[in-house]
């Protein structure tokens, strides 16, 4: 899960990232409102957490251009201001939680959990598709009782392909996954070609895996009714 973190106190900017990347999240960086605008505009978040008060920016205002622009990101407002009147005005702008400070990580990590659940539908930790079991509390993925030895990276795009089945994902939308912020990062697109060989490979010695399907021109989609 691609997530970023807007939040002017460096300290809890940095135990944000610390805690979220620790429990597999990947997570980008903004200590302003106008850099938090730019990643926005260019990368496709699961979440962003969003802290109101920032130092030349308007929180709501900057969710509400978030949602303009098509930004399809769970928000999560954290704030010290508890204003009923700002708690609406953010779920109406489409924040889909509200966490006021101070704040447990286990909590939020909870909540962002339960978002994911609602999201995606759903009700359990573990995946199927075909023959195969992936989980993703403890990041393991089998084929019966075998347990079959994915890298971070193959497992977070199997992930990913499994939480949008039957959706084209392009090399974009996977490598921004994997990689956060590509146009900060080195980076080649040719890369995602390499691990979904490799998950194909890993995957075929025990069962069959057309339902990992690669869309000519487009990307990749796990196509349910191939399983």
């Amino acid at each position: 899960m691609h997530v970023l973190i807007v939040e002017d106190e460096i300290n809890l900017a940095k135990e944000l990232q610390h805690f979220l990347t620790k429990a597999n999240y990947n997570c980008d960086l903004s200590l302003t409102g106008k850099d938090a605008s730019e990643k926005i505009a260019v990368n496709l978040y699961d979440f962003v957490l969003l802290d109101l008060t920032l130092p030349d920016y308007e929180g709501l205002d900057l969710l509400a251009e978030a949602r303009q622009v098509g930004q399809e990101a769970a928000f999560i407002i954290l704030t010290a201001r508890g204003e009923l009147d700002d708690r609406l005005k953010g779920l109406e702008l489409g924040a889909d939680d509200y966490l006021p400070k101070p704040f447990s990580l286990l909590e939020l990590q909870a909540r962002m959990q339960a978002i994911i659940r609602r999201k995606f539908g759903l009700k359990k930790t573990k995946l199927t598709i075909g023959q195969f079991e992936v989980d993703t509390n403890n990041y393991t993925v089998k084929h019966d009782q075998h347990n079959i030895n994915l890298t971070k990276k193959e497992l977070d795009i199997l992930t990913y392909l499994l939480l949008h089945k039957n959706r084209v994902l392009t090399r974009l939308q996977l490598s921004e996954h994997i990689w956060g912020n590509i146009l900060e990062d080195d980076y080649d697109s040719n890369y995602i070609d390499v691990h979904i060989k490799n998950i194909r490979k890993k995957l075929g010695a025990y069962g069959e895996t057309s339902w990992l399907e690669t869309v000519r021109g487009m990307g990749y989609r796990i196509n349910v009714a191939n399983s």
